[in-house]
Formats: structure tokens, sequence, C-alpha cells
């Protein structure tokens, strides 16, 4: 059996998986699921009930993002993403822990009544102009894990409000952003796919016939 990603396109966490499967090149089935009708198969398999969820060849299950990165990493790095900084580990941590939270809580504000989104806003953007500071054309001198966990987040935050983000004085951060927006890596991974059912023929991931990759 191939391994079978599941998958949903505009999860910044799905994202960055999608990202790193094709870098290293690996081939999988891709299930795209609609997160409001998760089918029966997919809730068996993820013990989160999240996407993304990688199920290997050998029947390992990773419901985590950023092992399902490593773990197709592992398998092939022909960019050198895990050649990385150890501290590109900490601006991973720094980005999925306190920059996640106060990104959940400016653009979902109406979920968190009791907080402030524009104080959760400045929360963020003290993450934003550490990282801005740090950008040269990637956050080390070139690309790597850090980058692309990173970005897809960014990319959320972002379009929350372009307008005041593109007003920020951050230059590198704001370049990054986007020319990755513009990469045909990032229009190959946003690639629109059907809702998987499970009488559905296999979805190839990435697709090598299309032309957006």
């Amino acid at each position: 059996m191939r391994p079978i990603l599941y998958s949903f396109r505009r999860c910044p966490y799905a994202m960055r998986a999608r990202l790193a499967v094709t870098s290293a090149a690996q081939s999988v089935e891709l299930r795209e699921i609609v997160l409001r009708q998760k089918p029966a198969a997919f809730l068996q398999t993820s013990p989160s009930g999240t996407v993304p969820c990688l199920v290997t060849d050998q029947e390992e299950v990773f419901d985590e993002s950023l092992d399902i990165m490593v773990w197709a990493l592992k398998q092939n790095d022909p960019e050198g993403w895990l050649a990385m900084p150890t501290a590109g580990w900490d601006w991973i941590s720094r980005a999925d822990g306190p920059f996640k939270l106060a990104l959940d809580r400016t653009k979902y504000a109406s979920r968190y009544p009791e907080e402030d989104a524009t104080v959760q806003r400045q929360q963020a953007a003290l993450f934003l102009a550490d990282l801005d500071r740090q950008i040269g054309s990637w956050i080390f001198d070139r690309p790597s894990l850090a980058d692309f966990a990173i970005l897809p987040f960014v990319r959320q935050f972002a379009f929350v409000d372009k307008a005041w983000f593109d007003a920020q004085p951050w230059p590198a951060l704001q370049g990054w952003l986007e020319r990755f927006l513009l990469s045909p890596r990032f229009l190959a991974i946003m690639t629109k796919y059907p809702k998987w059912q499970a009488d559905d023929p296999v979805t190839d991931f990435p697709d090598l016939s299309s032309s957006a990759v």
C-alpha cells in the first residue's frame, strides 16, 4: 500500500505537510477531507480527528503536521530542509505556540469573547517583528524546514487584514511571504481536489501530470 495523506486544502497544518511531501517527492494517495463532514474511515484512522493525518506504507499513523514533515524528509531530503540550525526548532516552537495562539484569537475573535483581538494581534506582531529581523531571503542562509513550517501560518495571519499587514514595517517578512505566494511550489500544493469518499478512485499527490507542479 502507498502512504495515505488525509488533508484539507486551506488548513495551514495540512499545507505544511503537503509542502514537505512535495519537496521529498513522496507519492501519496491524497484524501481531501471536508471538516464539517468527516468520513468514518478518517475518524477511525486519526486519533485526534484533525488533518493532516498520514498512514505510511508500514501502517504507521502520524497525526501531527510537523511529524509528517519530518517523516517525508527522512525518506528523501533533496533540498536539505532538515539541515537547518538548531535555532530553527525554536522558531517553529514559537510559531506553533504563542504566535498561533494569538493568531487564532485575532482571526476567530468571536470564539474568544473574553480576549481583546487588538491585544492579540499585537502579541502576534511581536513574533513577526522578530522574524522580520531574522529573515534575509530565508530564515537562515538557505531554505529550511523552519521556513515551510511557518509560512502557512504567516499567510493565514496576513490575510486576516491584508491592508494592515502590508502597512507594517516588516519588509523582509513581507517579501518572504510574497515570494512564497507567487511560487510554483505554493501553487502546486493548492491545487483543488474533490472531496474524498470511500469508493472514489485514488487521487495521486503530487499529481505529476498537472501543469501546476
